[in-house]
């Protein structure tokens, strides 16, 4: 749409704000991130190095591209938020024995203690929000949000 002097007028800024796909998502995890860090925040983790570890919890260790894959990072992103939680000895990065080029990620006793310690945590706060939403079915809700990845 244009108008004369290309300028838009209001009404449709108020048409985007309210039917936004876009910002409402952004909205919402904005939301439920604050949520999740503030319940986490004790432990000393942040919801997402939470969500981090959680890939981390697994038989075999994990490649950096499976994990990149898994919580929607690029490599140089979570390369950047491993480095804090292996400082802390929380994780380990190693190379593959296979592939030496690549790097294997893999919980250790302290990254293990911490995710029983916040499982608790995460789960109060998941249920406390699986309320909140009442009347939308909440596994509803999360298969629609995977169908648009």
């Amino acid at each position: 749409m244009s108008t004369a002097n290309n300028e838009l007028p209001f009404h449709i800024t108020l048409r985007v704000r309210d039917t936004c796909l876009c910002l409402h998502l952004q909205q919402a995890a904005r939301a439920v991130a604050r949520r999740f860090d503030a319940a986490l925040r004790p432990l000393g983790l942040t919801n997402g190095q939470f969500s981090l570890l959680m890939s981390l919890n697994r038989p075999e260790a994990a490649s950096i591209g499976g994990v990149s894959t898994l919580l929607a990072m690029d490599r140089t992103t979570l390369t950047a938020n491993l480095k804090p939680l292996e400082r802390r000895g929380l994780l380990r990065v190693s190379l593959d024995d296979i592939d030496r080029r690549s790097r294997r990620l893999t919980l250790t006793p302290a990254g293990r203690a911490l995710l029983v310690a916040a499982l608790p945590v995460w789960e109060h706060e998941h249920a406390t929000i699986d309320g909140v939403l009442g009347e939308v079915a909440p596994d509803r809700l999360r298969a629609d949000l995977r169908a648009l990845c």
